[in-house]
């Protein structure tokens, strides 16, 4: 069986050694990783792509077995939404006595009361607080979740600023997938 090592790799590097493993046609793999968002991260990827997925821990990596039955569904390119932004800040604009975290508000709110709403969210850098309960956004993230927005989190910036534990909205995920589902989509916009 192939084996993709992963493990001790900062995000996104098991996802692309994984993504590059499906490329070369592998229908049935192993993916060893040594912690949980990594997994997560993995797994996500591999199911989005028709794989069955099944894990086990083991005493220094997390093992998760990939196989597909069909090639038909290998390599299914994701369902493409109307929108995806990524914000890359908790306020819109410099600094300015609270003003960009009011327009921030403003915008989220905004987003919750349109239409559509947008198909992905990305939080990048210090938008990741936005994810936290205690956030003045944090209902609005909710709602747009509950109307079928997906809320991407950047792990490795909650790992940064020590909240990965405290994100109450939203999946923790990593560069590569949040490039694929926002650049993914027909208006990907960048706000921060």
């Amino acid at each position: 069986m192939n084996i993709v090592d992963a493990r001790g790799l900062d995000c996104p590097k098991p996802v692309i050694l994984t993504k590059e493993t499906v490329e070369k046609g592998c229908r049935s793999f192993a993916v060893w990783v040594d912690n949980e968002v990594a997994a997560a991260n993995v797994a996500r990827f591999l199911e989005n792509k028709g794989f069955m997925v099944k894990k086990e821990y083991g005493e220094e990596s997390i093992v998760l077995e990939a196989k597909i039955e069909s090639k038909e569904t290998q390599g299914t390119p994701q369902k493409k939404g109307s929108t995806g932004i990524m914000f890359t800040s908790d306020i819109i604009g410099a600094e300015s006595g609270g003003l960009g975290e009011v327009l921030m508000k403003s915008c989220l709110g905004t987003l919750v009361q349109g239409e559509k709403a947008p198909s992905v969210i990305a939080l990048m850098n210090s938008a990741v607080k936005m994810a936290l309960s205690g956030s003045s956004c944090h209902d609005y993230l909710c709602e747009l979740r509950d109307r079928g927005t997906l809320i991407l989190v950047c792990g490795t910036c909650t790992k940064h600023f020590g909240i990965t534990e405290a994100v109450s909205v939203g999946v923790i995920s990593n560069m590569f997938e949040i490039t694929e589902a926002v650049f993914g989509t027909t208006k990907p916009i960048v706000i921060g």
